[in-house]
């Protein structure tokens, strides 16, 4: 089942990704959809204006969604380990859509171009490029198709606000306990409590680990067997990351 949006983007949403949960139903999110959530202002319904990083953000989550799903993984040559993790060329292993329109949309254009590193593809879909033959990578209005989709989830709602010179259409929290299941997830995996200070200290500490080569005991440890060129696509996204001054 998929519906369409205001901008008549079809957005997927599977029947099967319907958990009960009790006496409601929660559609599963991309991992791009939680990262928005994270970001957004609850009732003002956007994205703070001071932040671009979010751009490059969402872009990895795609790379690390594909890679999870076992769609990409590094190329596998002995001679990669010679060069940075963001150097380093991924390569396309299964071509099977997902039924996520940007996860799709950044699939085909791997399929169809030359094999690239984690950055260029990073920057290339954001846009950052002086190559006139290389701007049809770029993955536009992903913020506000991810809201959009959010909306048809009944995770988000659309409104109108002002701003001075003209009017932009706003996505406010409808469904707060969706956004505060993640909150709470991610408060749980770095703290167990809300200390703001510390979560960002633990958040530093946890990108230095999953981001530099070569990896620690402890890291290869948490990688599965006979996932290593897949694992390695999200801690090269991580290591992209670890270069931005504020992710959220």
């Amino acid at each position: 089942m998929a519906s369409t949006s205001e901008s008549g983007v079809r957005i997927a949403v599977d029947p099967n990704d319907i958990l009960d949960d009790e006496d409601k139903k929660q559609p599963i999110l991309t991992l791009m959809e939680e990262v928005l959530l994270l970001g957004l202002k609850d009732k003002q319904g956007y994205l703070s204006f001071w932040n671009d990083n979010i751009f490059y953000t969402l872009r990895g989550c795609i790379l690390m969604e594909l890679a999870l799903r076992g769609r990409i993984a590094m190329t596998k040559d002995s001679n990669r380990r010679k060069c940075p993790l963001s150097d380093r060329i991924i390569e396309v292993l299964e071509d099977k859509l997902t039924g996520e329109v940007f996860l799709d949309e950044a699939l085909k254009l791997m399929k169809n171009s030359e094999p690239m590193s984690v950055g260029n593809w990073i920057d290339l879909m954001s846009g950052e490029t002086w190559n006139v033959m290389k701007i049809g990578y770029q993955l536009k209005q992903v913020r506000e198709c991810l809201a959009k989709g959010l909306v048809d989830k009944g995770i988000l709602r659309t409104e109108k606000r002002n701003f001075l010179l003209f009017d932009m259409a706003t996505h406010p929290v409808s469904d707060s306990s969706t956004k505060e299941e993640i909150v709470n997830r991610a408060i749980h995996l770095l703290l167990n409590h809300e200390l703001r200070e510390k979560a960002y200290t633990k958040v530093d500490e946890l990108l230095s680990e999953y981001s530099t080569h070569p990896f620690s005991k402890k890291v290869k440890a948490d990688i599965p067997e006979g996932k290593e060129l897949q694992v390695e696509v999200v801690f090269t996204v991580l290591n992209v990351f670890t270069k931005m001054d504020s992710i959220l």
